[in-house]
């Protein structure tokens, strides 16, 4: 049992409507007396009430608040708990806060309140990391995400997987345990088939990393051209403000200019880079690498072409750099001239789709979005029906898992004594437990939560 009461400011930093201190432990109550006076005095506290009245120091009122009770074990941490809805203003949140402080609370640390609802009970870790989750989400589609792994959704499915292991390891114990009653052919293709069905769900949770990976961090987008094509009137027209520096004088945009934009539901990080071009000057050629690299590492990469000029040297670099990438290539400047026939046959030869625009005249962007959300639909999925992993530790320890079950599965095919795979196999459930926070040392525990937000 946790013994300490923790206290911490639960809204972010600054003047608003209002500003919520949060509270938890088992002397919650007791130093709430001390600090506030209900307008409605009520010796019994009931749960899932609200009073008001005021908060004060030495006689002196502080502010006039509203005070949440949510008695244990019906609480986000299972303890005594309470939130003081206060005007919002650091001066009067931090006044109160010290308030409980002075009167017995300790100050929470990051993730706090989360930890305790973990370790006392009330939710797994992977619901707990989905709270962090879907406060950080930047989209829509991430937010739902987060929401479903917050009810739990992962852990249902990996419940189940675990109880088709638990399954096989029970069929095989009881032939170790009983050796006169072999298993017999049919029970022995069930045992391969159990394991052959958990290795296709485990694989179909990995390959839905790659879909969770751009909903959390969205779609890493790099515009790539030669100097002077119109990547910053791009990205600025995508941006719709001046972020970028737009200049006639060729290697303006030295360094990467990186910001986040919603394109219809999906998340870019949208990455304007230096002109891909030989160069003598040393600033610009760190530049121009720095863009490749970037390039190599896109989800998506927006090539841009002067349709005013014929393909040079650096275009055809640029050429080399898409074909093997998921591109986009765009025609730039046809307020000028919408046609150039022999670079359009060129481009052609690429596979990747072409579309016209004027980026300074902000003509043709939408086709540019229309494109996107093809080739990144995640409306697509079916999320009624399918988990999708959006935390890199999550699909490390599916990997570790799903390896166990194929080593299984391979030592059951090469007649290996049967304890062997009962070992593989729970080694798989140790790796899956560790999603849910079973068997893990107090080091993830800690390392996880420190990234949370105070007050959270």
């Amino acid at each position: 049992m946790i013994e300490n009461t923790i206290v911490a400011i639960s809204t972010a930093v600054g003047n608003g409507g209002i500003g919520i201190i949060r509270m938890s432990g088992e002397k919650c109550f007791k130093i709430l007396e001390k600090i506030f006076i209900p307008k409605n005095k009520q010796k019994r506290i009931k749960g899932y009430t609200i009073k008001y009245g005021n908060i004060v120091e030495d006689n002196n009122i502080i502010d006039e608040v509203l005070v949440s009770y949510f008695i244990a074990p019906n609480s986000y941490t299972t303890e005594n708990m309470c939130e003081i809805n206060t005007h919002g203003g650091i001066v009067v949140e931090r006044k109160i806060l010290n308030l409980c402080l002075k009167h017995g609370a300790e100050l929470a640390q990051p993730g706090e309140f989360t930890k305790r609802a973990f370790l006392n009970g009330r939710i797994d870790l992977s619901q707990a990391e989905a709270v962090m989750e879907l406060i950080n989400s930047k989209s829509e589609l991430e937010a739902q995400e987060s929401a479903l792994q917050l009810e739990g959704a992962l852990s249902k499915k990996i419940k189940k997987i675990e109880k088709k292991l638990l399954n096989v390891i029970t069929s095989i114990e009881v032939t170790i345990d009983y050796p006169e009653y072999d298993i017999d052919e049919v029970k022995d293709n069930d045992i391969l088939s159990e394991l052959k069905d958990v290795n296709e769900e485990l694989e179909n949770l990995i390959n839905s990393f790659n879909n969770g990976r751009l909903l959390k961090n969205g779609v890493k987008t790099v515009i790539l051209g030669r100097p002077n094509v119109g990547k910053s009137s791009l990205m600025n027209s995508i941006l719709n403000e001046d972020r970028a520096i737009v200049s006639s004088i060729e290697g303006t945009t030295r360094d990467t200019i990186e910001e986040y934009v919603n394109v219809f539901g999906i998340e870019l990080k949208l990455v304007d880079t230096a002109g891909i071009r030989s160069t003598d000057n040393e600033i610009e050629k760190i530049g121009v690498e720095k863009a490749k690299n970037y390039a190599d590492n896109a989800d998506l990469i927006i090539a841009l072409f002067d349709i005013t000029k014929d393909l040079n040297e650096e275009d055809y670099e640029i050429i080399s750099i898409i074909k093997e990438k998921a591109a986009l290539i765009l025609l730039n400047k046809v307020d000028i001239t919408d046609k150039n026939e022999k670079m359009e046959a060129s481009l052609k030869k690429v596979r990747k789709p072409i579309i016209k625009i004027s980026a300074i005249k902000n003509e043709g962007i939408d086709k540019l979005y229309s494109k996107i959300v093809e080739l990144f639909n995640f409306e697509e999925i079916e999320r009624e029906s399918k988990v999708i992993i959006t935390n890199e530790r999550h699909k490390n320890l599916i990997v570790k898992a799903n390896n166990c079950v194929l080593d299984a599965i391979k030592s059951y095919e090469n007649n290996i004594p049967i304890d062997i795979s009962s070992v593989y196999i729970k080694q798989s459930l140790e790796f899956l437990g560790e999603i849910m926070g079973q068997n893990i040392s107090n080091e993830i525990i800690n390392e996880i939560f420190k990234n949370f937000c105070l007050g959270k």
